[in-house]
């Protein structure tokens, strides 16, 4: 069984596969430290991605897995962190909201604690849990996923399965964020605007703060821009003012691979072996992972039954 996609759906996906007992080999175009997943924010969030019943219930399922990870921090990259949703009510969000563990109304929003995942560290540890499980990781591009010689493929290539499938449903959403040293900031903080390109939000990493962002749709550039980075540090600043003089380490951008319903599906190759979707996770790909890894698998068990 071949996984295709080396991003955080296809390392997931790939590790309850192989975990179940399948031989199961990863094809990635790049590393996992350069895929999108790996400049994501890492905020566990259902954000920017469509239906939101099936997206809620994907979330939750992967928050309970965060939860167990947290208390490896340092193996898991994931730990559970205290903030507020700036702007955000109850009453907008759907029913998934209500079992998100100790989700509350406060002054100006919501807060929790929810888990925060360090990708570098989290992807690092989710390619090890593979090679446990006797998975392995090639580098390999596929241009034809018919050409893939497996009983089984998953195609798990995010933004890739625009001209891959092909596709055209798929969409660039482009994000940017600042790397900074942190000054003391313990907590995270988002303020969304879902009628603007841009957004406020930081997230206090080992080591370093993100500062975000930007949701600009079908935008392609992998560029920085510096005008967007010294927006972004004016934003954050605004509300948290020793962020203005926090050093930047590093400038990033991410390609959100955004669709108006997560793919998660089989489908028969032309020549009728299986072929299982699980991409279009849009700004969430890290929030669901878990859940549609499972919904994956379980295609592929109906696939080899």
């Amino acid at each position: 069984m071949i996984v295709v996609g080396g991003g955080i759906a296809g390392l997931t996906t790939a590790v309850l596969l192989a975990e179940s007992g399948r031989r199961v080999r990863v094809w990635t175009r790049e590393p996992a430290e350069r895929t999108t997943s790996a400049v994501a924010g890492g905020l566990w969030w259902p954000y920017r991605i469509e239906p939101e019943p099936l997206a809620g219930a994907w979330a939750l399922e992967s928050f309970a897995v965060y939860e167990e990870l947290a208390q490896r921090p340092e193996e898991t990259g994931v730990r559970l962190v205290e903030g507020v949703h700036h702007g955000t009510r109850l009453d907008e969000l759907g029913a998934w909201a209500g079992r998100v563990p100790g989700l509350r109304a406060v002054a100006g929003g919501l807060a929790a604690r929810l888990p925060v995942i360090d990708m570098p560290v989290h992807l690092g540890w989710l390619r090890e849990r593979l090679v446990k499980a006797a998975g392995a990781v090639e580098t390999r591009e596929v241009t034809d996923l018919a050409a893939v010689p497996a009983a089984v493929v998953v195609n798990c290539t995010g933004l890739g399965a625009r001209s891959l499938v092909p596709d055209p449903a798929v969409r660039p959403v482009r994000g940017q964020l600042v790397v900074v040293e942190n000054p003391g900031v313990t907590s995270w903080f988002t303020a969304v605007d879902h009628s603007s390109a841009a957004s406020t939000y930081f997230i206090p990493q080992p080591g370093r703060l993100l500062l975000g962002g930007t949701a600009e749709e079908d935008d392609w550039s992998l560029e920085p821009d510096p005008a967007t980075a010294a927006a972004i540090i004016a934003r954050c600043a605004a509300v948290r003012p020793e962020i203005a003089g926090a050093r930047p380490l590093a400038h990033r951008v991410g390609l959100r691979p955004a669709r108006e319903a997560v793919r998660l599906e089989r489908r028969p190759l032309p020549d009728g072996r299986a072929l299982v979707h699980n991409y279009g996770h849009g700004g969430a790909g890290v929030t669901v992972a878990w859940g549609c890894a499972r919904e994956a698998a379980r295609l592929v068990s109906a696939a080899d039954g």
